[in-house]
C-alpha cells in the first residue's frame, strides 16, 4: 500500500508485500510548490505511453536482521524485475545500518510488473542468508516525480522485524523514439545527462566500457571451448544423517565457473539426471572439480567427498561415460562429459573421420567436428566408408552400425532473446547419449554456423534433436527451437530447413535452421541390432503428471480396447448368425484353417496381415494429408487446453495445498504413466502392420517369411529346446548380458502415435505465425 501526497491510501496488486511511505519525519513532507501541481499514476497513463524509464536510488538501509554469529551482517540488495536481475548493490561488511548511496536506471515495458527488491547477507563460501524482500507496485508511482519512499521488509517465514530500505524512486515516460534511443549507448549517455544522474552516468560508462571489452572479447570467442556434462547417478555415498541416509547434492568447479545440483533426497544411491554446460578459458585451469556435499536444514552442509577430472587429458568432441571414484572411498559419481563448441578445429577437413575409424570404431562416443569452410569432399574416403558397411562385412562389429554426418549450414528468422531485438544463438546436436555443439554468433537473429559433425550411429532408430538456443553470460541458456529427425527419414545429400518446433515439439516457433544430413549404415548390423535392448537416454523430460494428459492416455487405451471389442462383436455376430452369408463363410474358414492347421501357418497369417495394410497404405497414400491435419489441430487443442489448465491451477492453488496433494499426484502419475506405456506398445503393434516405418514391417516380413520356413522344416520340439538352452547359458556365456525380451526389443523401436507426432516435420502451408492461444469462455 502507498501513501499518496494528500494522505489517501493505493492499494497496489494481491501479491504486493512491501509497505511504502513517505519519511516525513526524517526526510520531510514533498514540497509543497511541486505538490500543488496535479500529477496522474503511471496505471492511469500505462495506455499512452510504450515505455518508462525508472531511476532508482539505493541509500541506506536501518535496523537490518543479524545473520552473523558476530551479531552483524554483510548486506547487499538485489533488484529484480519482470523474473530478471536488473541490478545487484555492493556488500557493505558487518553494517546493520548501511549506506550504498548507489543509483541505477532500468527500462519498464509494463508498470502493472512489480519491482522486486530482496536483501541477502553476503556469506563466503556457503549460501548467502535471505534478510528479508519486499514488492514495489510501479503502476502506483508519479509520472514525473521524483519520490522518497521507506520500503519495510518482510519475510513470511521469520516473525522478527528485518528492518528497512531508503529509496529514491523516479518514472519518466518515454515514447517509441526515445524507446530506440534508451537502448543506444551514445544517445543514451545525452539522457542521463537531462535527468543529471551524473554519478550514475560515470558508473554506466565505466560498465559499459567493460561491456563493450567483454562483448568484442566474446565476438572473438573468449572461452576456448565448452565443457558439455550430464550428472547421471551417485553409488555408495557415506551416511551423514542419522537416519542412516543423505542428502547429497554436487558441486561443479571449471575455474570460475560453478554448477550447483539439486538435491536428492534421504537416498546414499542418488540419481539426478542434470545436464549443464561450462566454459573453458584458455588462460585457466582445465582441472574440473567435483564435490558431494550433504544437505542440512538449519545448519552448515556436510561435505562427503571429492573428485577431479583433468579435462585436457580427454578427447575432444567425443563423448565419454565417466564413473569417478571419491577420495577415501567415499562412493563414486557417474556422469556424460562432452568438450565441445570450439570457434575453430583442427580436425581432418574431410570430416568423415576415415583416420578415426581404424583406431576408435567401437569405442563409446565416436564423433567429429569441422568447419564447413574447411570441408572437402573425397570420393576415396567415402568409399571406404562404404566398403566398411557394406553387407560382406555385417559380422564384423555388430555394435558399429554406422556413421551420420549433419552439416548444420545457418538459421533464419530466430527468436529475438536479448534486449535490443537481437540473441546469441548456438546449436547443439544430439543423438541418445552424445552431445555436440556449435560455437555461438553473437548478436544475429540469422547465424551462420557453418559446422560439419560426425556421429557414430549405434542404432538406426534413434532421433537427432536439433536445438537452437540463446546464450546468456552468468545465466542458463535460453531455449529458442527445436526439431527431432528419426535417421531413417533422412534423405542423403539433401540440404533441406526445417520449421522449429517448442520444447514438446508439438507447436511451431520462430525461425527455421538448415541442415544437410547423410547416414550410412549396414543393413543387417541394423536388424541384428533391433532385437537388443534399446540404450537408453540418460537425460529425458521427466512426464509430470497432468489431466490433460491423462486424460489423452485414457483417450488411446480406449481406442485400443474398443479395436479388441469390436473384433469380438464381429465374431460374436458370426456366432449368431446376424449375416447368413458372413457366418457360412466363416465357418467353412474355419473348418477348413481347423482341419489343415500347421504351426509354420501362424507366421502365414500374420505375413497376410502386412501386406493387407500394405496394401491399403497405397491406396490410401494421398489421403492421409487430411487425417494428418486434423490429428495436428486436435494435438493443438489439448496442448492448449493443457497450458491453460496449468495457468489456473497455477493461480488456484496454493504451494501448502500442492504438498498435501503430492500422494495423490504421485498415485496418479503412476496410473498415467502406466496407461501410456500400455497405449504405446498397443499403438507400436499398431504402426508395425501399418507400414509406418517400412524398414521395421520389412524387418518383421523378413523375420516372419523365415520363422514359416523353420517351422516348416524343423520340429517345434527342437526349436523349444534351442530357445531354452540359449536363455539357461546366456548368463554364463556373457556375465555382463542384460535380460532381454526380443519382441519387445522389436515393438519400442516402433513408435508410438505420440513420437509421430512429435516427429513430424512442418510443411511450407504451416509456416505462418504461432496461432495465439484460444481463450476460454465461460
Amino acid at each position: 500500500m502507498c501513501l499518496l501526497d494528500d494522505g489517501s491510501t493505493h492499494d497496489g496488486q494481491t501479491h504486493h508485500l512491501g509497505t511504502l511511505a513517505y519519511l516525513e519525519t526524517e526526510i520531510g513532507p514533498p514540497d509543497k510548490e511541486t505538490d500543488s501541481i496535479p500529477r496522474p499514476t503511471a496505471r492511469s497513463v500505462r495506455h499512452q505511453y510504450d515505455f518508462f524509464t525508472l531511476d532508482v536510488t539505493l541509500k541506506e538501509g536501518r535496523r537490518l536482521a543479524i545473520r552473523d554469529k558476530c551479531g552483524t551482517s554483510d548486506p547487499y540488495v538485489k533488484f529484480k524485475y519482470d523474473g530478471k536481475q536488473v541490478y545487484k548493490s555492493r556488500i557493505v561488511y558487518k553494517n546493520l545500518n548501511p549506506r550504498w548511496d548507489e543509483t541505477f536506471s532500468l527500462p519498464v515495458d509494463d508498470v502493472t510488473k512489480p519491482l522486486v527488491v530482496k536483501v541477502f547477507d553476503y556469506d563466503r563460501g556457503l549460501q548467502d542468508d535471505p534478510m528479508g524482500h519486499a514488492y514495489i507496485d510501479l503502476a502506483s508511482l508519479l509520472i514525473d516525480r521524483k519520490e522518497e519512499f521507506k520500503v519495510d521488509l518482510e519475510d513470511p517465514h521469520v516473525a522478527e522485524d528485518l528492518g528497512y530500505l531508503l529509496l529514491d524512486l523516479t518514472l519518466v515516460p518515454k515514447t517509441s523514439d526515445e524507446k530506440e534511443e534508451f537502448s543506444r549507448a551514445d544517445r543514451y549517455f545525452s539522457l542521463l545527462d537531462q535527468l543529471s544522474l551524473t554519478y550514475w552516468k560515470h558508473k554506466y560508462l565505466a560498465k559499459r566500457n567493460r561491456l563493450v571489452e567483454t562483448q568484442r572479447s566474446m565476438k572473438a570467442q573468449i572461452w576456448s571451448s565448452v565443457v558439455s556434462l550430464v550428472l547421471i547417478e551417485g553409488k555408495g555415498l557415506l551416511p551423514m544423517d542419522d537416519n542412516g541416509l543423505s542428502d547429497p547434492y554436487c558441486k561443479f568447479r571449471l575455474g570460475n565457473e560453478k554448477y550447483k545440483s539439486k538435491v536428492a533426497g534421504k537416498t546414499l544411491n542418488p540419481r539426478w539426471l542434470e545436464q549443464f554446460d561450462l566454459h573453458m578459458y584458455d588462460d585457466q585451469t582445465s582441472v574440473l572439480e567435483i564435490s558431494v556435499w550433504d544437505k542440512d536444514v538449519g545448519s552448515k552442509d556436510d561435505f562427503m567427498g571429492r573428485c577431479q577430472v583433468d579435462l585436457s587429458e580427454l578427447k575432444r568432441e567425443e563423448t565419454h561415460h565417466i564413473e569417478k571414484e571419491l577420495e577415501d572411498g567415499a562412493g563414486s559419481v557417474s556422469f556424460l562429459l562432452t568438450i565441445t563448441g570450439h570457434a575453430s578445429h583442427a580436425h581432418s577437413p574431410t570430416c568423415w573421420g576415415a583416420d578415426g575409424l581404424h583406431t576408435h570404431l567401437g569405442s563409446a562416443g565416436n564423433e567429429t567436428i569441422t568447419d564447413l569452410a574447411n570441408y572437402m569432399p573425397d570420393p576415396r574416403e567415402r568409399l571406404e566408408v562404404q566398403r566398411r558397411y557394406s553387407l560382406l562385412r555385417s559380422l564384423r562389429n555388430l555394435n558399429d552400425v554406422g556413421l551420420l554426418q549433419v552439416k548444420v549450414i545457418k538459421a533464419t528468422g530466430l527468436l529475438a532473446a536479448d534486449f535490443g531485438g537481437k540473441s546469441d544463438p548456438f546449436c547443439v546436436l544430439e543423438l541418445t547419449n552424445a552431445r555436440l555443439q556449435t560455437q555461438t554468433i553473437y548478436k544475429t537473429l540469422n547465424p551462420e554456423w557453418g559446422k560439419v559433425f560426425t556421429f557414430q550411429v549405434k542404432d538406426i532408430h534413434s532421433i537427432l534433436e536439433v536445438s537452437v538456443y540463446d546464450e546468456d553470460r552468468n545465466k542458463s541458456a535460453e531455449f529458442l527451437g527445436k526439431v527431432a529427425i528419426p535417421l531413417l527419414r533422412i534423405k542423403n545429400g539433401e540440404r533441406k530447413a526445417f520449421f522449429l518446433k517448442d520444447k514438446k515439439l508439438r507447436r511451431r516457433t520462430k525461425g527455421s535452421i538448415v541442415l544437410e544430413m547423410e547416414v550410412i549404415y549396414n543393413s543387417v548390423k541394423a536388424s541384428w541390432r533391433t532385437f537388443n535392448p534399446k540404450e537408453v537416454k540418460y537425460l529425458q523430460m521427466e512426464q509430470k503428471f497432468k489431466r490433460q494428459i491423462l486424460v489423452r492416455n485414457l483417450q488411446r487405451v480406449s481406442r485400443l480396447v474398443m479395436a479388441v471389442v469390436n473384433t469380438g462383436r464381429f465374431v460374436k455376430s458370426c456366432f449368431e448368425w446376424e449375416s447368413k452369408t458372413r457366418s457360412i463363410t466363416a465357418f467353412i474358414m474355419y473348418v477348413l484353417m481347423v482341419w489343415n492347421f500347421e504351426l509354420y501357418m501362424l507366421p502365414l497369417v500374420l505375413l497376410s496381415i502386412f501386406f493387407k495394410y500394405y496394401i491399403v497404405r497405397s491406396v490410401m497414400e494421398g489421403r492421409t494429408d487430411q487425417q494428418e491435419v486434423r490429428a495436428d489441430e486436435e494435438a493443438e487443442e489439448e496442448e492448449q487446453e493443457e497450458d491453460e489448465d496449468d495457468e489456473e491451477r497455477g493461480k488456484e492453488k496454493s504451494k501448502s495445498f500442492k504438498e498435501k496433494l503430492q500422494a495423490i499426484q504421485d498415485v496418479c502419475q503412476t496410473v498415467q504413466n502406466g496407461l501410456d506405456e500400455v497405449a504405446s506398445l498397443g499403438e507400436s503393434v499398431k504402426n508395425a502392420f501399418n507400414w509406418t516405418v517400412p524398414f521395421l514391417s520389412w524387418l518383421a516380413v523378413i523375420t516372419l517369411a523365415i520363422a514359416t520356413v523353420v517351422l516348416y522344416f524343423i520340429p517345434l520340439r527342437y526349436l523349444v529346446l534351442v530357445w531354452g538352452i540359449n536363455k539357461f547359458t546366456k548368463k554364463l556365456r556373457n556375465p555382463n548380458a542384460i535380460p532381454n525380451n526380443e519382441l519387445l526389443d522389436f515393438l519400442s523401436r516402433v513408435p508410438s502415435d505420440e513420437e509421430l507426432i512429435d516427429c513430424k516435420e512442418l510443411k511450407s502451408d504451416d509456416t505462418q505465425q504461432p496461432s495465439p492461444k484460444k481463450k476460454k469462455t465461460s
